[in-house]
């Protein structure tokens, strides 16, 4: 059995694609309404009308799964925010204000961002290529801020990426303490703003 999960392009067909959307579709509906606990694979198989060993044909474990919907969430929320040039004056303006939006995104559904926070945060070594799809999404979202509006497709110098791991790192990490209580949505903007300031000044 495969220990990761299969990509929208390990996919051939439209129906493979189309059963895979399904799939996360599923899971991203049963963890909004009753977060971790409540996104069981038995009901996402139901859910999305899929036998329960194909589920587990494309996504070999609860946790692949959920990782692997944190980073189509991401996507689409790179999609919207992207879709007008970010405002701010400076990298970190605008970094600080995409960042911020996604944060209120999420926090708007806490069941949901809980479910994938603490897949998140469980996900061991196997999970790396989900791991790695949702650092993507970040650096992505990022790379788009960093840059003057019109150059935000420029290809980002090894600083840039640097800087844009830790800037992700530190929103991760403040997005684990919120679900978990440890500190509110304020903390978490604030700690944000400290982080994007120091290493965008």
């Amino acid at each position: 059995m495969s220990t990761s999960s299969l990509t929208y392009d390990d996919l051939g067909s439209a129906a493979q694609r189309e059963r895979r959307r399904r799939i996360l579709e599923a899971t991203v509906g049963l963890a909004s309404e009753g977060g971790f606990e409540q996104m069981q694979m038995r009901a996402v198989a139901e859910r999305a009308d899929v036998a329960l060993g194909t589920l587990y044909r494309y996504f070999p474990s609860k946790i692949h799964l959920l990782v692997s919907a944190l980073a189509q969430e991401l996507e689409r929320v790179t999609e919207q925010i992207t879709r007008r040039p970010i405002p701010g004056a400076t990298p970190a303006d605008r970094v600080t204000h995409v960042l911020g939006r996604t944060t209120v995104l999420l926090q708007d559904d806490p069941h949901l961002t809980e479910a994938l926070t603490r897949a998140f945060m469980f996900a061991d070594k196997s999970v790396s290529a989900e791991i790695q799809a949702v650092a993507t999404q970040v650096t992505r979202l990022l790379g788009a801020a960093m840059h003057e509006p019109g150059q935000e497709r420029a290809t980002p110098t090894e600083d840039e990426i640097a800087v844009m791991r830790v800037i992700g790192d530190v929103w991760l990490a403040s997005l684990v303490q919120w679900v978990t209580g440890r500190t509110s949505a304020t903390d978490v903007d604030r700690s944000l703003d400290v982080a994007v300031r120091l290493l965008l000044r």
